[in-house]
């Protein structure tokens, strides 16, 4: 038999923890998974799998196996790409990760170009502002704002995010605007729960950083919750400029404290810790580079 068709699923189900999640990654069934498993199994003659009801373990030889096959692909594509990479075209199915607002007032309105450029490249998207295990869930790349510390991921910096104070014309006739971090205490404040400091908000100041304390009626755990609900009047928010589009030029929102701005924080294109990275995900990191060192929003252009 060829093995590295085999392979490479024994690869994906050990990443993903399931049979039943690897076919869904690779587009295929639970039924074929387990035939092509079974078949390198018998090739190999050994077991590599402990199959229960609740999970799958690997065994002793398993072990061994996953480690070389994921050497061996690893190989196997940087020479596919060394050799073929003057003819070779971007193809395949690129699964990316980005966060919600982000996903959709940056990337799906970029995708027909990149589309078009590539046309053997088939995009899934997944928007969630939940960092997600990027083996686990079989993503290739992933958008990310702030640091990077997972030393599983390779990141690429593709941009810069400026974080503004904002609130809607609305909730400011009806509660007066804020001069100075302080008078926050006096305010509505939207809270973002995925923040790691939480209602802290930290702001640079002439005198260094500032950290208050902020509450409101209104918390949300995803950024698409949270413009909105500056939108509607719910209250002042922290929250990257690239959540807006013409509000903020048009007046529809009011950035407020201009001189105590949040720290800006660094965008990455984020991918697994492999050797090898495809034509896929060098293509679109180096497509997003591209257009977001044109876009004022995610340069931290000063509005």
């Amino acid at each position: 038999m060829d093995p590295v068709g085999p392979m490479q699923t024994f690869v994906r189900v050990v990443d993903a923890g399931s049979f039943t999640a690897a076919a869904s990654q690779m587009n295929t069934t639970q039924p074929t998974i387990s035939r092509q498993i079974a078949a390198l199994e018998e090739h190999l003659g050994a077991r590599l799998l402990t199959r229960s009801t609740r999970r799958l373990t690997l065994t002793d030889d398993g072990r061994v196996f996953y480690d070389h096959a994921l050497r061996a692909l690893e190989a196997l594509g940087e020479a596919e790409n060394a050799i073929g990479h003057r003819r070779a075209k971007p193809a395949g199915v690129l699964r990316m990760a980005t966060p919600v607002v982000f996903g959709r007032l940056h990337i799906v309105p970029r995708l027909s170009a990149f589309l078009g450029r590539y046309p053997a490249v088939t995009v899934d998207l997944i928007m969630s502002d939940t960092f997600t295990d990027l083996t686990e869930q079989g993503i290739d790349l992933a958008i990310r704002v702030g640091e990077i510390s997972d030393p599983g991921l390779i990141a690429k910096r593709i941009g810069l995010v400026r974080r503004v104070t904002v609130a809607s014309p609305s909730y400011l006739g009806a509660r007066g605007t804020p001069h100075t971090p302080a008078d926050l205490a006096d305010h509505d404040c939207i809270v973002y729960t995925r923040l790691s400091t939480g209602n802290r908000w930290i702001f640079e100041g002439e005198a260094g950083p500032i950290t208050v304390e902020v509450e409101g009626r209104y918390r949300a755990d995803n950024s698409e919750a949270v413009r909105e609900g500056v939108i509607s009047g719910l209250g002042i928010a922290v929250i990257p400029s690239f959540a807006f589009t013409e509000e903020i030029d048009s007046g529809k929102i009011k950035v407020l404290l201009k001189k105590y701005e949040p720290r800006r924080l660094p965008m990455h294109a984020v991918y697994p810790s492999r050797r090898f990275v495809s034509l896929k995900v060098r293509a679109m990191i180096d497509y997003l580079s591209h257009e977001f060192a044109l876009d004022r929003r995610l340069t931290a252009h000063v509005v």
